[in-house]
């Protein structure tokens, strides 16, 4: 964070003060903060500030005598702590306070982007690129709801002049709070689908409520740019709803931003022409499946908007890679086997994609007598559309003539299973099993040199513990003991 002094935090956040030595009365120097904002115990380095948290759990005000002796300068708390501390009523919005405060002061330019699918692996491609060109601020993981928004914001430096921010959506009205909060000068939106449709109750109010990031933005005399899907029809109508310029992406001939030739090189990478108004270069991305396409296509769409060249674009993209952990990380393993660990979230958007990079990679390995799995877990979250959309998921694996389907837990995963079976997969094609420990041994039995594993669930699923314990040296006792 920018260094402020404790007296400048608690004016911004509407505090009081507690435990802190007054300069003024003794002498002491000011009291500053100069490191990050933590709300995790165990990442506190000295010169932070720690936001105590009261979870269902865990009550971080427990941890602040800890924080403050490995080095914290005060706590961000709503009861006094015993040590210095800055007292709110609500650390969430003292939070949001701090993070707008400190973004204002800054001037960087704010990027903030919202989609139902591809939003961390946009943003990490974003970062990569306007990384190239000045200092840049991203979230680690997916940090986008109303605390890893502002703890992201907060991670800026004096020298920052791009702020990259994902922002997520339980329920209309999140992405304006989250928008007030850290108002974004560039807002993308990537696409409308089924996240979280069992809240929303249908793609059109997820539309409602993914289109508040373009209402949020500045007008076009002002510099706003909205940055839309050409290629979604309901992220498309929302140029209508904002005053800001608007910029399109897709493989759409209306597309500013876009994409010609697509294919998929032998191991699964996308290659295409990318077209701008500036120019255009051949790319192949070190992504694996045709899904990134569009997600490159959003993140070129803003850097060219930012001032880069279509070369310096297409050089970017060709050497992103995923920086947030169990999103398509493929290795291969000493026997030759791979492992794509996709298993940090699903939802059916996400898995369709995921299945055909799977097929593609699965290509090669096919003629050396390789097979393609599918260990696949619940999608969370649909609501009433639950039981259709695995069933969908389990057909879908049969028609892209995936080898070996694994449907892993209760009754979603039956759904999916019970899907590939009356779209004819009989026999051994697909099982079902009932967890991970399951998963692992079957895997462990059957797998040989050639194949290639998907594991994909949604995050409650935690399936990355299979494709963990798969992988040469990986966390066989940590999942054996959960």
């Amino acid at each position: 964070m920018i260094t402020l002094s404790l007296a400048e935090v608690a004016e911004i956040v509407g505090g009081q003060a507690h435990d802190i030595p007054d300069p003024g009365s003794t002498g002491a120097p000011e009291t500053l903060v100069t490191g990050p904002v933590v709300y995790d115990s165990r990442k506190v380095s000295p010169g932070s500030l720690f936001a105590a948290f009261a979870g269902e759990r865990v009550d971080g005000h427990d941890y602040a005598r800890r924080a403050v002796e490995d080095g914290a300068v005060a706590v961000l708390a709503t009861r006094p702590v015993g040590v210095p501390a800055i007292v709110v009523d609500n650390v969430v919005e003292a939070l949001g306070a701090l993070a707008k405060a400190v973004v204002e002061r800054l001037g960087a330019t704010v990027v903030a982007l919202t989609g139902s699918a591809g939003k961390t692996s946009t943003k990490d491609l974003i970062a990569q690129l306007l990384r190239t060109k000045a200092p840049t601020v991203w979230p680690e993981g997916n940090l986008n709801n109303e605390i890893g928004l502002p703890i992201t914001a907060l991670r800026s430096q004096e020298d920052t002049r791009y702020l990259v921010l994902e922002m997520g959506a339980r329920y209309i009205g999140d992405i304006r709070y989250l928008t007030g909060l850290v108002p974004p000068r560039v807002g993308l939106v990537l696409n409308v689908g089924t996240a979280h449709i069992g809240e929303f109750g249908s793609r059109e109010n997820i539309a409602v409520a993914k289109g508040e990031m373009v209402e949020s933005l500045p007008s076009a005399e002002e510099g706003g740019v909205a940055v839309l899907n050409a290629d979604d029809a309901l992220v498309s109508e929302m140029a209508t709803r904002t005053k800001a310029r608007v910029v399109y992406f897709g493989e759409s001939d209306k597309a500013d931003v876009r994409a010609e030739n697509v294919r998929l090189t032998d191991t699964g990478q996308a290659a295409f022409l990318l077209r701008t108004p500036s120019g255009c270069r051949e790319v192949t991305l070190r992504l694996y499946g045709e899904h990134h396409v569009s997600n490159a296509l959003a993140a070129a769409a803003v850097a060219h908007e930012l001032g880069l060249s279509v070369d310096e674009i297409a050089e970017a993209l060709g050497s992103a890679g995923t920086l947030s952990r169990w999103r398509m990380e493929v290795t291969e393993r000493s026997d030759g086997v791979t492992i794509v660990n996709d298993a940090y979230n699903a939802n059916p958007e996400s898995v369709r994609a995921a299945l055909r990079a799977l097929v593609a990679m699965g290509g090669a390995a096919r003629a050396e007598g390789g097979r393609t799995w599918a260990v696949l877990g619940p999608m969370a979250e649909l609501g009433d559309d639950a039981l259709a959309e695995h069933d969908a998921i389990g057909r879908l694996a049969v028609r892209l003539n995936v080898n070996k389907l694994v449907a892993v837990g209760g009754r979603e995963a039956s759904w999916l299973r019970l899907g590939a079976y009356n779209e004819g997969s009989w026999g051994e094609e697909s099982v079902h099993v009932s967890d991970a420990r399951a998963a692992i041994d079957l895997l462990r039995r059957e797998l040989r040199p050639g194949d290639v594993v998907l594991v994909k669930a949604s995050r409650s699923a935690a399936l990355e513990r299979v494709a963990l314990a798969l992988l040469d040296g990986g966390a066989e006792g940590e999942v054996a003991g959960r």
